[in-house]
């Protein structure tokens, strides 16, 4: 068995009284790689932020090579060699990469003058260390999001951690970017340093990982290494029962044409043509760039079309903001929950009904704080979202229930199209299900829904056909009796082209 280089014992942590964490163990390996698991709300960012001086536990005891300590600030966390990366990342976009890397510890002078050149070259030795040519003079915000990581990895070497920990790292990278990423986790690995990963794409930690550990409601369910498991198992250890069937997709008949999209065209994509029928899921698939995300943005009135027709009920729309789209019966769920979807300073009720205040308002533009409540006890009973009340700020719920919240909203507005871009994004394994399971309802009750997913077995399990999309253009539309992996993907990379792609639906 490798060395502890850290353990972590009985931690308990209180936030005004309420234990989120009880009597926790957990053990970083010398130059191995530990997963961290659990559902939203586990623990996990928690006893993380316990490790890296965020928060002080309430009882414990860390031992770093054998030796108690007592992490009272970030920087006795890093000055002991511990690192983490944010799944946010934390750089500057404005700022150069060599900037951001030494960023707060600038090499100075006496006179308290910056020594760039010097901090340019050292920038460069730990960027050359992971692959990277970029020039450390270029902007942050020039360059990709997979490379934006591997400067925070920088970052992380340039103090010299011996631990570094990375929560949810390839969240928002391409394929490629996230073998580039395993790779150079994998160089750490031999080099010595030690990983905490933390992700809820299982596949992943059998690809990267040595040991695994799960906690669940705060606690401690077990360590175990990587070989002892299968994802069966780590979904029961995370969520306490087994899930029988990931995607429980129901069988149902569509309805009429209900959307007709025609030749779609502006900067982003190019003669984009489908038909969504009434109870209907269409799935959209592709890779990063493809263009699928912008689509939606443009049926939703966020980007501006410069040709095409959109056709809701046989009646053409003319959307110049999403506004009109929610008028006319079009809601947008974004991938960007956080930045785009939910307001984290506003409560649940405030958060449910801001898509559709003018229908709370009185004759005198009052709005009816009765009403509201009504509502939003509503979404939260009918789509069991574990809030404490409805006047709970968002903040403080997990990710799967924001992302109920998120949903909530749009619902409220009264949809016939909702279109769900990533719904599962940074939900767990078990919020997923209960994600599916709403989507199945909206489908049952008639709604047509497009989803958007780079997860190719979510979109082959929820939908009942699939358009797939490479470089702003449909290239193929398939049943899902049809499809599988490979012909998707195929399509995805223009590989397998469909001249006509009504004729496969």
């Amino acid at each position: 068995m490798p060395e502890k280089i850290i353990s972590m014992k009985n931690i308990c942590k209180d936030f005004s009284g309420v234990q989120v964490l009880k009597n926790v163990d957990f053990n970083i390996y010398d130059g191995k790689i530990m997963a961290l698991l659990g559902e939203n709300g586990a623990g996990k960012s928690t006893l993380m932020k316990i490790l890296t001086g965020v928060y002080t536990k309430t009882s414990g005891e860390i031992y770093l090579n054998g030796k108690e300590v007592n992490f009272r600030s970030t920087k006795d966390s890093q000055d002991s060699g511990i690192a983490i990366i944010h799944q946010e990342l934390n750089l500057i976009r404005h700022l150069s990469i060599g900037e951001n890397i030494f960023l707060g510890r600038e090499p100075v002078t006496r006179t308290g003058r910056i020594k760039w050149k010097q901090l340019y070259e050292e920038s460069k030795v730990w960027l050359e260390k992971l692959g990277l040519d970029e020039d450390p003079r270029e902007l942050v915000g020039n360059i990709s999001v997979g490379k934006q990581q591997l400067v925070e990895i920088a970052k992380a070497l340039s103090l010299n951690a011996k631990v570094i920990i990375m929560d949810e790292p390839t969240g928002a990278l391409t394929v490629s970017e996230t073998e580039r990423l395993f790779s150079v986790i994998r160089e750490l690995k031999a080099q010595g340093h030690s990983i905490v990963y933390i992700s809820h794409r299982l596949k992943e930690i059998f690809e990267i990982c040595d040991d695994v550990t799960v906690l669940r409601d705060g606690e401690l369910i077990g360590e175990k290494s990587i070989d002892e498991l299968d994802e069966d198992k780590i979904i029961e250890m995370m969520v306490g029962r087994k899930l029988n069937e990931q995607y429980p997709r129901i069988v149902s008949q569509p309805g009429d044409v209900l959307l007709e999209v025609k030749d779609l065209t502006n900067r982003y994509v190019q003669n984009v043509s489908f038909k969504l029928r009434q109870g209907e899921i269409l799935g959209v698939a592709g890779l990063m760039g493809a263009g699928r995300t912008e689509l939606a943005r443009t049926i939703y009135g966020i980007y501006k079309k410069d040709s095409g027709e959109i056709v809701l009920e046989n009646r053409s729309l003319r959307i110049h903001h999403p506004t009109d789209a929610l008028k006319n019966g079009i809601a947008y769920v974004s991938e960007d929950r956080k930045a785009n979807g939910i307001h984290l300073g506003l409560s649940v009720r405030e958060n449910i009904t801001m898509a559709s205040l003018g229908s709370y308002c009185g004759k005198i533009g009052n709005i009816s704080k009765s009403e509201e409540e009504k509502s939003a006890n509503h979404y939260i009973k009918s789509m069991h979202i574990k809030v404490s009340g409805t006047r709970q700020l968002l903040k403080h719920l997990s990710g799967g229930n924001q992302q109920k919240v998120s949903l909530a909203k749009n619902l409220d507005a009264k949809p016939k199209v909702l279109i769900l871009d990533e719904p599962t994004r940074g939900v767990d394994v078990g919020a997923k299900k209960e994600i599916y399971e709403l989507i199945n309802q909206f489908k049952q009750q008639g709604m047509s829904i497009i989803m958007i997913s780079s997860e190719i077995p979510e979109i082959l399990g929820m939908s009942d056909r699939i358009m797939v999309m490479h470089e702003g253009r449909v290239t193929g539309i398939i049943d899902r009796e049809t499809a599988t992996q490979e012909k998707i993907m195929s399509l995805a990379v223009g590989k397998d082209v469909c001249q006509n792609a009504e004729n496969i639906i």
